[in-house]
């Protein structure tokens, strides 16, 4: 079998031992000339990928697909130890190819329409009360979603983490996350100009080159001019703002590869067992929340383009749920405990 893989020359591609396969190249090259960000066609270039491995495996091609295929490549996916949520976006991908060489959507056919027990009714939406909901004519193809509570760290957990920490670039990439909720993509394409010291805002790049702005924090300011002034090479000519400090790369710009080091290194060494960066930024949203900063003012700092999004960042932790259970029972507890 010939093996598919992606290719970043021009762009990101999908080629095999004979070349380009174009069928999966002409739609990213649709997306890119649409403007979406190099991330994204990344991402769906990685999808269309698992979906075409899987089309050369079962002997089956694009324009005959069906639901029920699709109840097929979702069971190899599953096979393959792939999470839910990965499963439903290529099962998003492969409906936006299919529609886009053919003109029609996927028909649900035999054997892939199933009932709707978790259709909500009329009204509005349940989390927010600000939308209407409007009838389905039929429900797509998805598989269950487990809802996962990420607990943000806590405080004697960060605090370990930055003591654990020796360079002040390092501490800036972690303060950015703590204090500000940035992505480890958005600390990477900071550049130089980015952070205003004099009206102390940050400029940042987010997801599908959505620029916003955030606050720059005393305590974040202090480590970024820390790190400027005592560790950043002096010729370094590059305008990311963090680079590599030592060995042969020495001035050239941080990778995501070490950026995961710059934790996983500490996880090893248990100073923090479920430190990343993810964790961090979890951590931001959450302190946010119980300080009473409103969700669309949240939503803002942290670059969602969903207001629901925001939620899943701000669920309670057991700890906060704790603590609020012990302040009430107390009270309840006063009021029908016995004179």
């Amino acid at each position: 079998m010939k093996q598919i893989r992606v290719s970043k020359h021009e762009g990101y591609k999908l080629v095999d031992q004979s070349g380009s396969i174009e069928q999966a190249n002409q739609f990213l090259e649709a997306l890119r000339v649409r403007g979406l960000s190099p991330m994204t066609v990344r991402a769906y270039a990685y999808d269309l990928l698992f979906l075409y491995r899987w089309l050369k495996r079962a002997e089956k091609s694009l324009e005959l697909l069906t639901g029920a295929d699709l109840v097929e490549f979702i069971a190899a996916q599953r096979q393959a130890k792939s999470e839910p949520r990965s499963i439903n976006r290529r099962l998003t991908t492969t409906r936006l190819l299919f529609r886009f060489h053919t003109d029609r959507n996927l028909d649900a056919g035999p054997g892939s329409s199933f009932p709707s027990p978790h259709y909500k009714g009329r009204g509005r939406d349940r989390q927010l009360g600000l939308h209407r909901l409007s009838r389905r004519a039929s429900l797509k193809l998805r598989v269950r979603e487990s809802r996962k509570l990420v607990e943000p760290l806590s405080p004697t957990q960060v605090r370990s983490f930055l003591r654990s920490l020796s360079r002040y670039r390092d501490l800036a990439i972690v303060h950015l996350m703590l204090l500000c909720g940035l992505r480890s993509r958005e600390v990477l394409e900071l550049e130089l100009g980015d952070i205003v010291f004099i009206d102390a805002y940050i400029r940042v790049r987010g997801k599908g080159g959505r620029e916003r702005s955030v606050p720059l924090p005393k305590l974040l300011a202090r480590s970024v001019r820390q790190y400027l002034d005592l560790e950043r090479p002096r010729r370094c000519a590059d305008a990311h703002l963090f680079v590599v400090l030592q060995g042969a790369r020495r001035g050239k710009p941080m990778t995501s590869a070490g950026l995961r080091s710059l934790f996983r290194y500490r996880r090893r060494r248990r100073v923090v067992a479920i430190a990343n960066p993810h964790r961090f930024r979890h951590t931001f949203g959450a302190d946010m929340a119980r300080a009473g900063v409103r969700l669309p003012v949240l939503q803002r700092l942290m670059g969602h383009a969903e207001m629901t999004t925001t939620l899943q960042y701000i669920n309670l932790s057991m700890s906060d749920v704790a603590d609020e259970y012990r302040r009430a029972i107390s009270e309840i507890d006063a009021r029908y405990r016995r004179g």
